[in-house]
């Protein structure tokens, strides 16, 4: 994907170098652009740059207003009973409940396959790491990110507390329009992840405790496996697989 720029690009994304143009690539549907001091995905109309941001906008609300250990990403992977759990987000996205999970503790790695969705994250990460603030620089030494797929990651038979998977699931036809933007763009530019069912199977041999998959409402069972436990939300569930109970320090 072609990297738009007015200067050479910073260390953390200097990867994106060979990409570098100097304007609008013309016909794409996508391309990058690195301006202020952010890598931003951009799109030709309608919508606008998509950022990974963990230190502002819906991150800093998340991480103040949110809820904490209350929210259901956290009940789901057991922070409420334990937080320093050491968690696996294999299937990472835009990060925002990889944001949440470190935010309120866990020890994070986050896996991201895709190279541009892996760069707009590797740019948010170099600006969490930049923050003054001393809770952001905690979140940030407890976080560490990928560009790995999950199942090349699983193969290797690692162990995490707590596997966490939130894989791309087909486009509705309907979004509501506080989510219509980021994820428009993310089907568009990823696709369905038609290979989410054969990452359960490694996931409960990596976790000594759980795996938790996130998923829309009406989605069918991962795998078809039915889970021990289900969170259910207005839009979306949780489904957890429990290997052994999570006990307290």
């Amino acid at each position: 994907m072609k990297v738009i720029s007015d200067q050479s690009l910073p260390e953390h994304i200097a990867f994106l170098s060979p990409q570098l143009v100097d304007d609008v690539p013309e016909g794409e549907a996508f391309w990058l652009s690195y301006c202020e001091g952010r890598l931003a995905l951009c799109q030709p109309k309608k919508i606008g740059p998509i950022v990974v941001d963990f230190v502002g906008g819906k991150s800093r609300h998340r991480r103040l207003q949110g809820g904490g250990k209350g929210q259901a990403v956290s009940k789901a992977c057991g922070l409420v009973q334990r937080r320093d759990l050491d968690i696996l987000d294999a299937t990472a996205g835009m990060g925002g409940d990889g944001f949440v999970l470190a935010s309120l503790g866990a020890k994070l790695t986050s896996l991201e396959r895709n190279p541009v969705v892996y760069s707009l994250l590797a740019d948010g990460f170099y600006r969490l790491n930049q923050a003054t603030d001393s809770s952001l620089k905690a979140i940030a030494d407890r976080w560490q990110l990928l560009n790995q797929s999950a199942s090349d990651y699983l193969a290797g038979s690692p162990k995490h507390d707590v596997v966490y998977l939130d894989p791309m699931f087909p486009a509705r036809k309907k979004e509501k329009a506080a989510v219509a933007k980021e994820m428009v763009a993310f089907h568009s530019l990823v696709g369905a992840d038609e290979d989410a069912d054969a990452l359960l199977a490694p996931a409960l041999e990596c976790a000594r405790f759980r795996v938790v998959v996130k998923r829309p409402k009406i989605a069918p069972l991962l795998a078809g496996k039915q889970p021990d436990l289900q969170l259910v939300g207005k839009s979306s569930r949780f489904d957890v697989y429990t290997k052994a109970k999570i006990v307290a320090d």
